[in-house]
């Protein structure tokens, strides 16, 4: 975290390398792309963001990893990409379920979580929470982790493991730990059947507890808090 600052980008100033790159790629190929993360810099404060661009080159949404403290920043939007309305999470918002039960609430058909867990919480926890995340909210989700280097000078191993999780919680395409590419479909009429067969939504208990979204205009962005609210 500490060299992060040394290689933000100015994602909206214009001086963004990794963002021209994946504008040009999508653009090129007429394919929408979720860039993982990359350290953003902008009113000051460095941010690890991801942002998914469209066939079109341009940025369709923005997601600032949701830190413990900080700011909580998600640009969302109401356009539709060629798979459906994507969700973002960044790493350690995997192990939010708010987060995931929000973008559900919005409508979304896949979440995407870039990750680089290590050794220890990767064997025990990042299968589970993929399955869980999916299998809550009854959608897909993709997550895309770095190849593990066995030769880095560095503490910190990744586990790798990139999966497309479907909504009962299926594997439908999995990496290994080695540097691959891997193609998984997705069958977006199989969340509806899913729903149908097991209505969670409708059997939720919302005179009990339920989800509350706040929106807090920001000069560029909005940002929403997360929290429980149990009724008095």
């Amino acid at each position: 975290m500490e060299t992060l600052p040394s290689y933000a980008e100015d994602i909206y100033g214009g001086d963004s390398p990794s963002i021209s790159m994946l504008s040009e790629v999508a653009a090129a190929r007429k394919i929408t792309i979720v860039g993982g993360s990359i350290p953003e810099k902008a009113s000051g404060k460095v941010f690890n963001t991801c942002c998914v661009i469209g066939p079109d080159g341009q940025i369709l949404a923005e997601h600032r990893k949701i830190d413990i403290p900080g700011d909580i920043t998600l640009k969302e939007s109401d356009t539709f990409t060629d798979v459906g309305r994507i969700g973002i999470g960044i790493c350690h918002d995997i192990r939010f379920p708010e987060l995931a039960m929000l973008y559900r609430s919005k409508g979304a058909h896949l979440i995407c979580y870039p990750s680089a867990f290590n050794m220890s919480t990767g064997e025990l926890l990042w299968d589970l929470m993929q399955k869980s995340r999916a299998v809550d909210n009854q959608l897909f989700v993709a997550t895309c982790s770095p190849a593990r280097d066995p030769n880095a000078n560095s503490d910190y191993m990744i586990r790798g493991h990139s999966s497309l999780i479907g909504p009962f919680g299926e594997v439908l395409a999995a990496a290994g730990h080695e540097e691959a590419t891997v193609i998984g479909g997705m069958d977006l009429s199989t969340i509806q059947s899913t729903r149908e067969n097991l209505p969670l939504e409708m059997q939720s208990r919302g005179d009990l507890y339920r989800l509350v979204d706040v929106l807090v205009n920001d000069s560029m962005k909005s940002r929403s808090d997360l929290c429980r609210e149990m009724p008095a």
